[in-house]
């Protein structure tokens, strides 16, 4: 995932919580906070005694209702979780298809088992403006990822394990609780690899009340197998396009030489679950996809090729976040090529194909870059 916080944003958002009352521990706090070997999540999901019923104080459309209450309610819900559940054994969840057997404690290239491990939760305002509204979006960024960048801003969680051990029910009390404190969404960072846990975990919630809109939070490189057993479950889809020539992938995302084929694949499904993603009357967004693509430099992420496949393949107002803040971290000194961020005129070049393609529904960073 690419995350377009600064620590600004992060440190915003602990400002939220302290005021909401939201008693985090230590290690809970969002990336680049103080963390603690003591702290646990198991101790942050008992802030409360119950959550059930909660009801939430979130400030959505009464009109609203999320994709996911129906299948919850026929059994459909649990039942697709637990089919994903059973993929572990021989894990094919991501397109790696490892085949680990994650049942019995082995982890994947995504060096994930079947505990589930997270990182931290809690109101992001880092995000996209539809998505953050006035009481943020309910943010939980999961440990590992199978993609494994070498630029990842966010390292120390995808790679670094950066987490803790919890379980289905506290994470569907993580949910419930982003709900109680007015978050407008549940937005689920790098979820492919714990797919089975985050619907087993959302039927949970949904009987307690949940009724937030899920953002499914990923890299872009997906299974359409596994996204068509997300079909009625997830209201938006948040994914990052970052490379429009697999070679690319391949160099920098640990050899992930599938990424452009297979992702592309991926946004024609989830486009054709959810349609185009454009804000409520209200100001937030309910229901659709929202593309990211990181600008990065020396045109390493195809940036052209991206967007003239979005507009020759996908309707001409989809989605498009072009983010400017690429930033050479982690091992990213390594690789002179996209060592240094992007120039002014690198962004401006992205913007200007975007608007030669016709693209109507851009989200366009502006200063220092145009």
């Amino acid at each position: 995932m690419e995350d377009p916080s600064s620590r600004r944003d992060f440190i915003k958002s602990c400002i939220f919580l302290a005021v909401s009352g939201f008693c985090l521990s230590p290690l809970s706090l969002c990336p680049g906070c103080s963390r603690s070997e003591n702290a646990s999540l198991a101790e942050t999901a008992k802030t409360r005694k119950s959550i059930d019923n909660a009801g939430g104080r979130a400030d959505i459309s009464p009109h609203f209702e999320p994709a996911y209450l129906k299948l919850h309610k026929s059994g459909e819900l649990k039942r697709r979780g637990e089919e994903l559940w059973s993929m572990m054994n021989r894990c094919r969840l991501c397109p790696r298809q490892c085949g680990a057997d994650r049942l019995v404690g082995q982890r994947g290239f995504c060096q994930a088992s079947s505990q589930l491990e997270i990182s931290s939760f809690h109101p992001h305002f880092g995000e996209e403006r539809s998505l953050v509204g006035s009481g943020g979006s309910g943010t939980i960024f999961f440990t590992n990822c199978s993609l494994r960048c070498v630029f990842c801003i966010n390292w120390e969680i995808s790679q670094g394990g950066a987490g803790e051990a919890t379980n289905i029910d506290q994470l569907a009390m993580m949910m419930l609780r982003l709900q109680e404190i007015g978050c407008h969404n549940i937005n689920l960072v790098t979820p492919t690899h714990y797919s089975p846990h985050i619907l087993l975990a959302v039927d949970i919630a949904a009987g307690r009340g949940l009724r937030l809109p899920l953002v499914y939070n990923t890299c872009g490189w997906e299974s359409a197998e596994i996204l068509k057993k997300l079909d009625g479950i997830i209201d938006i889809y948040l994914p990052d396009f970052k490379y429009g020539d697999s070679r690319m992938a391949d160099r920098y995302s640990s050899g992930a030489g599938t990424y452009t084929e297979i992702s592309k694949a991926a946004l024609l499904e989830m486009h054709r679950q959810v349609g185009v993603a454009k804000p409520a009357r209200d100001g937030l967004m309910y229901r659709g996809m929202m593309i990211r693509h990181l600008v990065m430099p020396h045109g390493v992420s195809g940036t052209r090729m991206v967007i003239e496949w979005i507009s020759e393949n996908l309707p001409r107002d989809t989605y498009l976040n072009l983010m400017s803040q690429y930033t050479p971290v982690y091992k990213a000194h390594l690789y002179p090529e996209i060592a240094r961020k992007i120039t002014r005129q690198e962004y401006r070049e992205a913007v200007e194909w975007a608007r030669q393609a016709n693209l109507t529904n851009l989200d366009i960073q502006g200063s220092p870059f145009l």
